[in-house]
């Protein structure tokens, strides 16, 4: 499944999705969402549309990723009369923390969220910006069922859809939707 959205909302989001070429490096079209989280109307309707989603599928918690993952997920969470959990950059958590590694195409890099989280069994929806190539949100995925709660779906902005990254989730997904609001 790709989108659950209405048509009219996918326009409303992409419309306010901006291209910056050549950011931030040559040859990339960067998709930039300062736009849509500086209209009241479009980031209105995009939290509530998360939020929505949360509730329809029993979500208990919402999680973001740092950094643009926080700016969705914790209005949407709000509005959806959720809590809100933070999975970060390694070392940016205090406490006990579950840590996962992963590939970038130019290195690594190691994603933590709190050993106490979660309550075992909660229900979590994760929410993020972009779905390029996978690597941050399998690791995410990993991450949340590591620390005990269950994975109710997965909802980003924007998918990239000429990269990989869909097929790379499947197997951390363990049958729960994967959403996206905007194709590019």
């Amino acid at each position: 499944m790709t989108s659950t959205t209405d048509p009219a909302l996918t326009e409303l989001l992409n419309s306010r999705i901006r291209d910056v070429q050549d950011y931030p490096k040559p040859g990339v079209l960067f998709k930039d969402i300062a736009p849509l989280l500086a209209d009241a109307e479009a980031f209105g309707a995009l939290t509530r549309a998360l939020a929505e989603r949360a509730k329809e599928l029993g979500a208990t918690k919402v999680v973001g990723l740092e950094a643009r993952g926080f700016v969705l997920a914790a209005p949407a969470a709000v509005t959806a009369g959720l809590g809100f959990v933070p999975i970060r950059k390694k070392g940016k958590l205090p406490g006990d923390v579950f840590s996962r590694s992963y590939d970038l195409e130019y290195g690594s890099a190691t994603l933590e969220v709190q050993c106490d989280a979660f309550e075992p069994g909660e229900k979590v929806l994760v929410v993020d910006d972009v779905l390029a190539t996978g690597g941050t949100i399998a690791a995410s995925l990993d991450l949340v069922q590591e620390a005990g709660a269950e994975l109710v779906g997965v909802v980003v902005l924007m998918e990239l859809g000429f990269l990989t990254g869909r097929e790379k989730l499947a197997p951390h997904l363990h049958g729960a939707p994967l959403e996206t609001l905007v194709v590019v």
